[in-house]
């Protein structure tokens, strides 16, 4: 599927950092298969005839990394890290967008009954989900940082603990917990 080496997709990155359009161009037809495979991931746990689709989420979340002046990162998993956090947003700002239209500005806010939060397609519980992981990374960043590569991003716990510099036990371990966390933030 990966026809690219890391390091390729490292040295690109670092050309994309500065500046060079080209190098944008080469990055985005190299990580644009996973990039996708994330998106159609998360597009799958979103509501049925859903406005937004997965090519259309790629190109967004591509598009605002590229397009912010700020941006750096230091490998490719810190790089597909902050695609997924990017793309997150995109359906956030969706999801919001929708709660406003349909429910006139005010919403409800239903707790979760069930552990696997990734299979809700219902926009309150999805703004509640992210209102809770906001709440978890005051608390604990590293925390929060492994349910968005986990949960948004689809992230394996191997890809995780790459782009989070730990060990893979430390990432399951502290997973198992921010689920137990998450749910009861969600029940509460």
């Amino acid at each position: 599927m990966n026809t690219h080496t890391p390091t390729e997709v490292t040295v690109l990155l670092a050309a994309v950092q500065a500046r060079d359009d080209r190098a944008a161009d080469r990055l985005l037809s190299l990580v644009y298969e996973q990039l996708r495979s994330i998106a159609q991931q998360r597009m799958k746990q979103e509501r049925t005839g859903h406005t937004l689709q997965a090519t259309a989420l790629v190109h967004e979340a591509y598009l605002r990394l590229m397009q912010d002046p700020n941006t750096s990162w230091d490998n490719r998993g810190h790089f597909f890290a902050a695609a997924a956090e990017a793309m997150r947003r995109i359906l956030i700002e969706h999801a919001r967008a929708r709660g406003r239209a349909k429910r006139g500005g005010g919403g409800r806010r239903l707790p979760l009954s069930v552990v696997d939060l990734a299979a809700e397609p219902d926009v309150d519980q999805i703004l509640s989900l992210d209102e809770a992981v906001c709440r978890m990374e005051q608390e604990d960043s590293e925390l929060a940082s492994i349910v968005r590569l986990r949960f948004y991003a689809g992230l394996s716990v191997e890809d995780t603990a790459a782009a989070l510099k730990l060990s893979p036990a430390t990432v399951k371990r502290r997973w198992s917990f921010a689920r137990a966390w998450l749910y009861r933030a969600l029940q509460g």
